[in-house]
């Protein structure tokens, strides 16, 4: 079991900066990847990022390429999604999960973002 807590949602105008951060504890060596997903007002929540705890590789989905980073830190407890020019179409809530090798399988509460226009 690994328990994950997300910070630093928020409210932002179009063209600002959030960074979300997510904290994993408990089984955590079995992780082979940490991602981000949101979910927008009736729609399905969807891949943002990920990050392959092995290499450090990452990955994105198309629309935020070039504006999103996924980072992790050394001790490989925490990943970081820092958020540039932000879009409305980027509000929804961000959550944090884990995949264990099958699926993503643990997930955080979720944290909510907000981009006025």
């Amino acid at each position: 079991q690994v328990r994950l807590v997300e910070s630093g949602g928020g409210s932002v105008q179009a063209g600002g900066s959030l960074r979300l951060s997510c904290t994993a504890s408990g089984r955590t060596f079995s992780t082979y990847f940490m991602g981000w997903f949101r979910q927008a007002p009736g729609k399905e929540r969807e891949f943002v990022a990920s990050i392959r705890w092995s290499d450090s590789s990452t990955y994105y989905t198309d629309s935020v390429k070039g504006r999103f980073t996924i980072s992790s830190d050394n001790a490989k407890t925490t990943v970081n999604l820092q958020m540039n020019s932000l879009k409305p179409e980027d509000t929804a809530v961000y959550f944090c999960a884990v995949h264990g090798g099958v699926k993503y399988d643990s997930w955080g509460q979720g944290t909510q973002v907000t981009v006025s226009s």
